[in-house]
């Protein structure tokens, strides 16, 4: 046996005797998701009185635990409870009157709190079966391997008490050969058991011997544990998720990111072992150009060559740089990988270093995000404590270690060059490439930087393989990407998809819709950088390329709802004032081009243009998109040139009749109100913070338009409906 696979069975031993120690599989657990959002929304609170309560009931088969962020926003605080042999419950909104019910009925009694449920309950039925829905699978459930099923079912006279089927996304197992054969993969709940099935005798056999015997049907069994499974296993029940296909927040949710030991239990570090125990960096870079895994940052360069450039250049010192400066408006991926799955972030640098021939890396965090530096410094200690980062690696010959550095929040330091500049100690400005940073970065050694989401790639693609990760995606793009869905959406969060999913499913199969029955309008993707694209493209599938067509990009994954009361002009306006605001000035063409487009854009929302500023913005926004320095400045016209050409008549009926289609440019609306349906309550004069508006009890009222300041009060607290927006 080799040192290196020596030592990682050690830590593995180590691992598993102390999830022993604390006897999970026969205790009750209690899981409280920890993260900043969680945080925000008084998790610690909840788990202090859970902690409370487990104390004063005397119970000793009670674990109470801390996890990371499922992404499910809207319903945080998350709490699972885990009873052994019984389906896993997640309550959502829980505070502290709700933990007292949780833990007296459902921990103490056994009996479920239903109103709490996240989403939905399956105690109503014995067997929970979730169909995988991928590429592979898929295709043979719809040649009828579900309707199979169906049908063998009500045949033994199952209801959907006895076995309830669920589709899902992609499990994540699948191969060439087993596509070619039409199977399907289905995992059984609450046994966990996966079976992979090509023919309706499976099916019988699996009625027959598991769901009405309790019998596993070994010849069936998926022996390997797929990548999703474990995530499956715990939140299948929920629709938000089980459409989902988690790689790199395979571990949200799932594991105490703050131990090591719940990692490690969860194939941690054994992609770190097989590499080094391989010691071949070229076969490292081979296996990540095969995967076809780009920079989930927003650039899309191929992971793989970038670090086959490193690795080319000659010198005694490298370094390896992870981007965790996420800046976009409404976007939290990074952070929570950083505060979910710290140690994934951790060992994908560390293949990553190996690779190119590195011994340092930095983790750059802007300092807005405590909690994921404090878990990213804790990762590297613990890490340093079990000889997983330091000198000989695992008793190989490979030194690499880690720091962190904190950036001040400027949205340019996301572009590499400037980032460079920020950890030298330099003011955190663009330069003109070449020399790209993988020939001359860090103190002009050759360095390689990649962001949170694409570190969290490298581990299951050397464990689960290249090809495997592949298959996930599109032809030119591997593997998945995670979403910060929000916006005018009834499921806000985070979204993990394979590439190639379309828009449509994202925004209605996961998200749930638009937001009060409204009709969606467009859907903004890329952040500050990012364009608008009109609903009628929703099924265009997401990919680096496809999203460049409709003149966005994917960026480093925001993606904002927008329905049919955003005004695009307005939308435009924002990022803009967002662009300008974080152009670093060190090129003319950003700094005053930006300024001139801003400009542009409030004499329009005013309602003092001229149809002439519509030829005048889209040339200066096409010119500083030419002529930028940077990747700010390069892309900040696209939310301008975007909804210019797919809204175009919302710049015109601004320009030309003075008027916002949306009402939500204040310039171009005012109130008043309707005589006829006015009561006289005088809800509306008691909220009107300039006393614009008169008139007597039981009478209808007036507003005054000059002394109006326009804000909508009156509008929101009118209950009759009576105060028009025109």
């Amino acid at each position: 046996m080799s040192k290196v696979k020596e030592k990682y069975d050690l830590i593995l031993k180590k691992a598993e005797e102390y999830r022993k120690s604390l006897n999970y599989t026969e205790k009750i657990r209690i899981r409280v998701g920890s993260a900043t959002c969680e945080h925000a929304a008084g998790s610690t609170t909840v788990y202090e009185e859970f902690r409370k309560h487990i104390e004063s009931s005397g119970r000793k088969d009670i674990l109470l635990e801390k996890t990371g962020c499922t992404g499910r926003c809207s319903c945080e605080p998350i709490v699972g409870i885990f009873v052994p042999g019984k389906f896993p419950i997640k309550y959502q909104l829980v505070n502290r009157e709700k933990v007292h019910k949780i833990f007296i009925e459902h921990v103490l009694n056994g009996k479920i709190v239903k109103e709490y449920v996240l989403d939905q309950a399956p105690d109503s039925c014995k067997y929970h079966v979730l169909m995988c829905d991928g590429s592979g699978c898929g295709g043979a459930l719809e040649s009828g391997i579900r309707f199979i099923f169906e049908m063998k079912l009500e045949e033994v006279g199952f209801t959907q008490q006895d076995v309830l089927l669920t589709s899902i996304g992609c499990l994540g197992f699948c191969t060439n050969l087993e596509k070619s054969l039409s199977s399907a993969q289905i995992l059984v709940r609450p046994d966990n058991v996966i079976y992979k099935i090509r023919t309706a005798k499976d099916v019988e056999e699996i009625i027959e011997n598991h769901f009405r015997n309790g019998k596993i049907v070994e010849r069936l069994m998926v022996k390997d544990r797929p990548i999703s499974q474990r995530f499956y296993n715990l939140y299948g029940d929920v629709a938000f998720f089980n459409k989902q296909t988690r790689v790199a927040l395979r571990n949200a949710g799932v594991i105490n990111p703050e131990n090591i030991y719940d990692y490690i239990h969860y194939k941690g570090f054994l992609a770190l072992s097989e590499v080094l125990e391989k010691n071949d960096p070229d076969w490292v870079i081979e296996q990540i150009k095969i995967s076809k895994l780009r920079g989930r940052g927003g650039g899309g360069f191929p992971t793989g060559i970038k670090w086959e450039s490193a690795k080319k250049q000659k010198s005694e010192e490298k370094y390896i740089i992870c981007n965790a400066d996420e800046g976009d408006p409404g976007a939290f991926m990074d952070r929570s990988m950083l505060e979910s799955d710290p140690f994934s972030i951790v060992e994908g640098m560390i293949i990553g270093g190996f690779a190119i021939g590195a011994t340092k890396g930095y983790f750059y965090i802007r300092a807005e995000y405590p909690l994921a530096v404090e878990r990213i410094e804790n990762a590297i200690r613990e890490c340093r404590k079990h000889n997983i980062l330091g000198n000989n690696i695992l008793g190989s010959e490979f030194n690499f270690d880690l720091e962190v550095r904190l950036g001040a929040g400027a949205f340019v330091c996301g572009e590499e060059t400037a980032l460079i500049h920020s950890i030298e100690g330099e003011r955190g400005q663009p330069r003109v490439r070449p020399p790209y940073p993988t020939e001359s970065g860090l103190w002009s050694k050759p360095t390689v930087i990649n962001n949170v989401e694409t570190f969290a790639n490298v581990p299951p693609i050397i464990v689960y393989g290249a090809e495997w990760f592949r298959e996930i995606g599109t032809d030119r793009s591997g593997g998945t990407k995670v979403f910060a869905l929000a916006g005018k959406i009834n499921k806000t969060g985070l979204v993990e998809v394979p590439m190639g999913t379309t828009l449509r499913k994202i925004v209605y199969d996961i998200g749930g819709g638009v937001a009060g029955g409204k009709r969606a309008k467009a859907i903004q993707t890329g952040g500050p950088a990012g364009g608008c694209i009109p609903e009628k493209y929703f099924d265009t599938s997401v990919d680096f390329d496809t999203l460049s067509k409709l003149g966005s990009i994917m960026g480093s994954g925001g993606m904002i709802v927008l329905d049919e009361d955003d005004c695009m002009v307005d939308v435009a306006k924002f990022y803009m004032e967002f662009c300008q605001d974080e152009s670093c000035g060190k090129c003319t063409p950003c700094r005053e081009g930006t300024k001139r487009i801003l400009e542009i854009l409030k004499r329009i929302t005013e309602g003092k243009s001229t149809e002439a500023d519509l030829d005048k913005l889209e040339r200066l926004a096409k010119l500083v998109k030419r002529t930028s320095l940077c990747g700010l400045g390069k892309a900040a016209p696209n939310p301008v040139l975007s909804t210019l050409t797919y809204f175009k008549e919302e710049y015109i009926a601004h320009v030309k009749d003075k008027k916002c289609p949306a009402k939500r440019c204040r310039s171009l609306i005012h109130y008043e109100i309707d005589q006829g349906k006015c009561v006289g309550c005088t809800m509306c004069a008691k909220n009107c913070p300039v006393n614009c508006i008169s008139g007597s009890r039981k009478e209808p009222h007036v507003i005054d338009t000059l002394r109006c300041i326009k804000c909508g009060r009156c509008f929101e607290v009118c209950r009759f409906k009576a105060v028009m927006k025109i």
